[in-house]
């Protein structure tokens, strides 16, 4: 009876319910166990958790599932998992993006030893994204920025927009000005909206929040 109610409830609480009482029994206890299990099937089910195709994934997702053993009911290599704070779903696809972004930073530090980068001169009074030329492949630095605007995990770029234009965004506006990117004059034909006041909006808004992603990265 207490599995079919159980069962009647949202994901969220579901798995809530389950770790309250995994807690209740010692480490290695079979009730925990069964309640451990129980989790990791009903987030599968539920296609909740966070998923990309990236070669390491697979190899991140098993460190996940790791830190959620060791963390789900007291502080083990991490801090305990606190309900209050979030939903395990939450909890973890925290903790799995972090992982991929480790795995994509050591790619690109591993990259980066065999890739020599050609000296040029860059005019100093031109905007610095007119001399970025698309190059055969994708740049770590340039890969990783693209894949920040695309996502855009805090949703800020999405929400910060032209004054009256909702449908022109800090993110629509970075993804056609990241290279290979398109001429302003394009743009202001898409958009029907003067280049100034795109350039303007662009400099102001857009141009800071990618400042503040390259310094947070170590870009800048």
């Amino acid at each position: 009876m207490k599995l079919k109610n159980q069962q009647m409830l949202p994901l969220d609480e579901q798995l809530r319910q389950l770790v309250i009482e995994a807690r209740q029994y010692p480490s290695g206890h079979l009730k925990r166990k069964q309640c451990l299990t129980q989790i990791v099937r009903l987030i599968e089910q539920s296609r909740k958790l966070w998923h990309e195709h990236t070669p390491y994934y697979e190899d991140a997702l098993q460190q996940t599932w790791v830190y959620f053993c060791q963390n789900i009911c007291e502080a083990g290599t991490g801090e305990q998992y606190d309900p209050d704070r979030s939903s395990v779903v939450t909890w973890l696809n925290r903790y799995l993006k972090w992982r991929l972004q480790d795995f994509r930073i050591n790619k690109q530090k591993h990259l980066a030893r065999y890739t020599s980068k050609a000296p040029s001169a860059i005019n100093k009074n031109q905007d610095v994204t007119d001399n970025l030329a698309a190059p055969p492949d994708t740049p770590p630095i340039l890969e990783t920025t693209r894949h920040w605007v695309e996502t855009d995990p805090s949703g800020e770029l999405r929400n910060v927009h032209i004054q009256n234009r909702p449908d022109v965004t800090c993110q629509v506006l970075l993804l056609r000005r990241l290279p290979p990117e398109q001429g302003w004059e394009k743009v202001s034909e898409e958009f029907g909206l003067p280049i100034s006041t795109l350039s303007s909006f662009y400099q102001r808004q857009c141009m800071t929040r990618l400042r503040n992603f390259g310094l947070s990265q170590g870009y800048l």
